[in-house]
């Protein structure tokens, strides 16, 4: 029964080994484990500070997101609006354009029909005076059909042409 029932020496033996084996722990292992603990706990906390910075961060992020985002949806607004008014000053521009030639041809057509007109009224003067030559000659010949008509004819051109050399 001495396992049940120690004896005093056993006793002492285990108390002071016992004592000895705390103190060693005392002064070389409970320092080290109590350094671990705290530098664990220390760990743990800086993780929880870095977490609430990155949530943080997130938030913020987040929020410069949505702000971005309603910056380009606005940006877009007004980029297509420019896009709209530009397209307006080019078709506004082409009209224009486009009756500025209608003009220049309709000018240039009017300056053709002018331009055939003085030449048909040309032909038509040369046909008149050529017909009117033609008239003349018959005329002439007509009247002039004698020797004697000739001659008195001739003596009156004869007569005209030396008084108008005279007087110049």
């Amino acid at each position: 029964m001495n396992l049940v029932t120690p004896d005093g020496g056993l006793l002492f033996w285990m108390t002071l080994i016992f004592l000895l084996l705390f103190f060693i722990l005392a002064k070389f292992g409970f320092p080290i484990i109590t350094e671990m603990v705290e530098k664990r706990n220390r760990h743990i906390d800086e993780s929880l500070r870095l977490a609430r910075e990155a949530q943080t961060r997130m938030n913020d992020l987040e929020k410069e997101q949505a702000a971005l985002l309603e910056k380009t949806r606005t940006e877009q607004t007004q980029i297509l609006r420019e896009a709209a008014r530009t397209r307006e000053n080019i078709i506004a521009q082409a009209k224009s354009e486009a009756r500025d030639e209608a003009a220049k041809l309709l000018e240039k057509a009017k300056i053709e029909i002018a331009a055939e007109k003085e030449s048909a009224l040309r032909d038509i003067r040369k046909e008149v005076a050529l017909l009117s030559v033609d008239i003349a000659e018959r005329v002439m010949r007509e009247k002039l059909a004698s020797d004697e008509e000739q001659s008195r004819y001739i003596g009156r051109l004869v007569d005209e042409f030396t008084a108008r050399n005279q007087t110049n």
